[in-house]
């Protein structure tokens, strides 16, 4: 048995799930996600919990066993807490501004970049500090994808660290170029 797939899926108070004509809805608090399944897996569900039971042994049904798990989970912990990620941008004159459905980007280029935001998606600034915009939704997945986008336009440097990065992440920084000694 597949480590994750075997494990079920308790869903949190105030969140319902439906599988019907191989579709899964699953609707919580924050929204309503649907997700067709493999055909393969059968998915039952019984009261607040979901299991995911696979057909035979094979590799492929192996892997499809703790995708599916993992893609329902995901489902249900997006409907009832959602998911965010934090960008941070970092430069002289480096910028956001989230003006209705477009995200203004001034990221040293010669001209601004406009990003339309996805359906789904809420962008934010955080109060304290102005540099910092957070990427919130219900769907991991395009939660995941916005930021990453959002990221690649300008992606962090080693040298003086500038440019769009996530909040936790590291930038391995990189010593300079050194003058000569002269003799």
């Amino acid at each position: 048995m597949s480590r994750v797939g075997k494990q079920p899926i308790t869903l949190p108070s105030g969140v319902t799930a439906t599988y019907e004509n191989g579709i899964l809805t699953i609707k919580g608090s924050k929204g309503e996600l649907q997700m067709s399944p493999n055909p393969e897996m059968k998915i039952i569900i019984e009261e607040s919990i979901i299991t995911v039971k696979r057909p035979g042994d094979s590799r492929e049904h192996k892997s499809l066993h703790g995708l599916t798990r993992s893609l329902i989970s995901n489902m249900a912990t997006g409907v009832s807490e959602g998911f965010i990620k934090k960008l941070e941008v970092n430069g002289v004159g480096y910028r956001f501004q989230i003006q209705g459905k477009k995200l203004n980007l001034s990221l040293g280029y010669s001209h601004p970049i406009e990003y339309e935001i996805p359906e789904g998606i809420e962008l934010k600034t955080d109060e304290e500090k102005k540099n910092i915009l957070i990427v919130s939704g219900i769907d991991k997945q395009l939660v995941g994808q916005t930021a990453a986008e959002i990221r690649s336009f300008r992606k962090p440097e080693p040298y003086k660290g500038k440019g769009v990065k996530y909040l936790d992440e590291h930038i391995h920084r990189k010593a300079g170029k050194t003058a000569a000694k002269t003799a």
